[in-house]
């Protein structure tokens, strides 16, 4: 119960502090819409010459809002949120208040995960209401669909710890943590590109990319009605990265609380 009662202390912090910022509050709504939307023009318009029948818009927004929901919304609120999060405690020193309380760094850990996750799962809503209200129509399990979600948002998490305890060391660090290692990920993964027009070399090596299990598991669901069986390769690299990036996450975190005690 303690832990539970900081964590959501932790988390209610973070938010309300985010909610004070409506300008960014604002951005965080405003950049997965737009994303969205060309998207969905792109696919619409590419599939007049590379499909026999033309999608609809809203058939082409069933395909793009996995793309735009992993790609444009839960990689830059979960990990760039969290690398964020975590050099902003550092910078203005409330790890050093938070050895002289009695909060648990377990709480601390959690309480930042469940904003950022807080923040994902509004703009999952946000998309797929967009996407709705213009005519998508999403088939597939909505258990498996919140799954792979959650799935996601724990990788991208754990991720964001560990890049920004054991690389940032300012918030300028932040975008350039974020461009290097996300971008070419996020190109890798079919995130802005579709991953039917790569080479097969890229190809080969998107198997090796979270983003791309991310965004091929979801899209499968969401567009296509898979079934937990048709995606099994996917769904299952995704549990043992989320499980791996999780433990990894934590352990940085550590490591970074034992550095900070000593400075």
């Amino acid at each position: 119960m303690k832990y539970w009662t900081e964590t959501i202390a932790i988390a209610q912090r973070i938010l309300t502090e985010l909610g004070r910022r409506r300008r960014s509050l604002i951005f965080w709504a405003a950049f997965p819409i737009a994303v969205l939307i060309l998207n969905g023009l792109i696919f619409a318009e590419r599939s007049k010459t590379a499909l026999p029948e033309p999608l609809t818009l809203g058939q082409s927004l069933e395909r793009a809002a996995p793309a735009t929901l992993v790609g444009a919304a839960l990689f830059f609120s979960c990990l760039g949120g969290s690398v964020a999060t975590v050099v902003a405690e550092r910078e203005h020193r409330t790890l050093k208040r938070l050895f002289l309380s009695p909060l648990s760094g377990i709480s601390y850990f959690l309480g930042i995960g469940l904003a950022h996750s807080a923040i994902a799962l509004g703009q999952t809503v946000l998309v797929g209401g967009v996407a709705i209200a213009l005519g998508a129509r999403f088939q597939g399990s909505p258990l498996l669909i919140a799954m792979i979600i959650l799935l996601s948002i724990l990788a991208y998490v754990g991720v964001g710890f560990i890049l920004g305890t054991q690389l940032a060391r300012r918030t300028e660090d932040v975008n350039t943590l974020v461009a290097a290692f996300g971008v070419p990920l996020l190109i890798l993964g079919g995130a802005f590109v579709p991953a039917f027009i790569f080479p097969q070399i890229l190809l080969d090596l998107a198997q090796y990319n979270p983003i791309y299990h991310m965004n091929e598991a979801l899209t499968k669901t969401v567009a296509e009605g898979s079934t937990l069986s048709d995606i099994a390769f996917h769904f299952w690299f995704l549990v043992g990265f989320a499980v791996l990036m999780v433990a990894a996450g934590w352990l940085s975190y550590q490591r970074m609380l034992r550095v900070e005690r000593r400075l």
